[in-house]
Formats: structure tokens, sequence, C-alpha cells
């Protein structure tokens, strides 16, 4: 065991932790309608706590388990088993390891809840989040970061896919879920209240911004010039996406918003996490400056021309941005174009499937959508009993 590593990964999974609680939860709050902004919080703590058990129990060891068909990681190490206080996963506690770990598969399906907030049901998404964390992202990681079939010596030979913080892994598969639920939910009644609290949203993406410096730079499992290098150039891709987003609507809008700017932040963040181990600050400025425009662009593709009501642009944002983002590791010369598309193809069409039959399962069990009157009133009052601001004072 490394005690510098360990004590930089303890401090890492604090920050991705701190991504989904309070960061993600306050970023996708600030978005939505007042009558609706506790239901984002509830969904966001929900999914942690749910998907925190399902981890230990059995998410685990599915995804770094000894599986040895490259598909999945068994269950040998489900509730932890034989994982002490002296197991080492390289130089870190394998305990360490599954808590870090734990904190990528609580962020990954609470990206999602930007597909489906104000109409929802919340029995629902903790049905379809347990079973698509265990069915879905859970096999991704084993085939990408646990020696699957995805990585080095796998189907793609010697050289397999590159995917350092989780492009692939966590971007791409929440993007796809997202836009498939977005479909199958339909339409919110009322598109058009913009977000209640700008404010809230600007100190969501902040947090999230701190956060990723853990998300990105304790990818490289170690207290080295490789975790400085990736914080450093996340930074710089976030900085100038953000930069880049708000230039871009200038140009077509005539004003650059603060939702607009820290929505570039997150593009920038999305992309240069599947690549932050493999490029350097100038590779990290391009990939920024482009993300700013693209992601922008992908947002007005699926909101305005496609008309898929995904509400916080999960899939522009997240899930373009970080298949983006796996696509310049090979023009980068990191990774090879073969394995890097191939996964990307192979991921997005489980992903696809796995959600799909996830939704007709579990809609099945319990309501996809709530009903008419409790959208028009909001989910905080009807679903959950509880107001977010005190309108008489």
């Amino acid at each position: 065991m490394n005690g510098a590593d360990s004590a930089w990964i303890m401090t890492a999974t604090a920050l991705v932790l701190l991504m989904t609680l309070p960061g993600l939860a306050l970023f996708y709050g600030g978005l939505v309608r007042a009558r609706n902004v506790l239901s984002v919080f509830m969904h966001c703590y929900a999914i942690a706590c749910l998907m925190s058990v399902l981890w230990f129990f059995v998410g685990y060891s599915i995804a770094f388990g000894p599986g040895e068909s490259g598909l999945w990681g068994g269950l040998a190490k489900a509730g932890l088993n034989g994982v002490t206080v002296d197991s080492l996963s390289g130089t870190l506690p394998e305990v360490l390891f599954f808590a870090f770990q734990m904190t990528f598969a609580i962020i990954t399906p609470a990206l999602i809840v930007g597909a489906y907030v104000e109409r929802i049901g919340f029995g629902f998404v903790l049905l379809f989040s347990g079973l698509w964390m265990l069915l879905c992202y859970a096999p991704v990681v084993h085939w990408v970061w646990g020696g699957g079939m995805l990585a080095d010596g796998g189907i793609f030979g010697e050289t397999g896919v590159r995917d350092f913080a989780g492009g692939i892994v966590v971007h791409e598969t929440a993007g796809i879920a997202a836009l498939i639920l977005a479909v199958f939910l339909g339409a919110r009644k009322n598109q058009t209240t913009p977000p209640h609290s700008p404010g809230m949203v600007m100190m969501g993406a902040a947090l999230l911004w701190v956060g990723w410096f853990g998300f990105n730079g304790g990818s490289q499992l170690a207290a080295d010039g490789g975790a400085a290098m990736a914080i450093t150039v996340t930074h710089i891709s976030a900085a100038t996406a953000s930069l880049t987003w708000a230039l871009w609507e200038k140009v077509k809008f005539g004003k650059a918003s603060l939702v607009g700017i820290v929505t570039g932040t997150i593009a920038g963040l999305a992309s240069i996490t599947p690549a932050s181990g493999y490029v350097g600050p100038w590779e990290a400025l391009l990939i920024g400056t482009v993300a700013g425009i693209l992601c922008q662009e992908a947002v007005v593709l699926i909101r305005n021309k496609i008309k898929i009501d995904d509400t916080l642009d999960v899939m522009a944002v997240h899930g373009v941005g970080g298949i983006f983002g796996t696509i310049m590791i090979a023009v980068f010369g990191a990774g090879t174009y073969v394995a890097q598309l191939g996964s990307l193809a192979i991921v997005g069409v489980y992903t696809t499937i796995v959600t799909v039959v996830l939704i007709f399962v579990c809609r099945a069990i319990t309501p996809l959508r709530v009903n008419e009157e409790t959208e028009t009133s909001g989910l905080d009052l009807t679903v959950h009993g509880e107001r977010a601001y005190d309108m008489s004072s």
C-alpha cells in the first residue's frame, strides 16, 4: 500500500460524491420550475443511497470481480466477500478502490435524472435506476476498466479502448439512456418556463467543476504527475468550453447567459473526461474549444429539430461530449480508431437494448409518468408532500 496514493484517492472519493451531492442536485434543481425542485433533489439523493447499497451487494463484483468470460466479473466479490482491510488493489486498499468506484456508480444513473425531471414517477426512478446500474453500467465498467472484452488483450487485440475516466462508461451510457427515456416519456406539458434559479445552476456547476478534479485526477489511482496533468487538462478544457459556449451564444442570440456559460463548463468537463489521462494542455484547449460549440449545437438539434424533450440536455452535453472526447483520443494518437469507434458502437447498442427492455419491464410494475394533474401542480407537493419555498412569506 502507498500512503500518498491512498490519501489522494480518499480525497478524490469525497470530491466525486460532491459532484452528485450537492453539485448535480443543485445544477439540475435550478434548471426546473420552483414546484419541482425538491423532486430533483429527492431523485439525486435517493439514487445516491440506492446505488451505494446495490454497489456493495453485487455491483462492485459485476464490475471488478475476477470473471473469466470478459463479459462480467461474476459474483465472487458480492457483499465485499474476501475483501479485508489488508486487501490491495494496486497500491490502494481494495476497500478504498471499492468506495471510489462506488461514487462513479452513483453519479452515472444520477446524470440521467436531467432527461425526465418534472414528469416521471418516483417509484419508476428507483426501480429503473437500480436495475440499469446493475445490468448496464456495471457490465460496461467490467468491459472497459475491469479487464473485460474491450480492454487490452480483448476483442480489439493488444491495444484496447482508451477511456481514462468515463467518456464511454459514464457519459455515453447515461446520455443514450437519457435520450431513450425522454422518447418513451414524451414531452412535458409546459416546456417554455425558464430555469427558476440560474444562481443555483451556477453553484451546482461550480461544485461539479471542483468535484471533477477527483473524477479525472483520481482515475490515475495514484498521487503522481499523471494525476496532476489530468487535473490541469480538465480545468483548461472546462474553462475554454465555457468561453466558446458563451461566445457562440452571443454570436447567435446577441447575449451570453449565465446558464449558458456554466453549461459550457459541463460540456468541456464531459469532453475531456475520457482523454484526461492521455493528452496535454494544448490538446485540452482544442477539445474545450470545440466542445463549447459542438454540444450547444447538439442541444439545438435534439431539442428544436428532432424535438425530443431531453429536459436538461443530458445527451447533448454529456453524451455528445463524452463521445467526442473518446474519438479525440484516437485523433491525438493515444488510441486506435478501431478500438475507440468500435467500443462506442458496442456500448451504444448494448445500452440501447438494455434501456429499452428495462423501460418495458419497469413500467409494467410501476407507472412511468405521473398523471396530468400531478404534472401541472408540480411533483414536490403532490408526490413528496413538501414545498421548496414558502410563497406566503
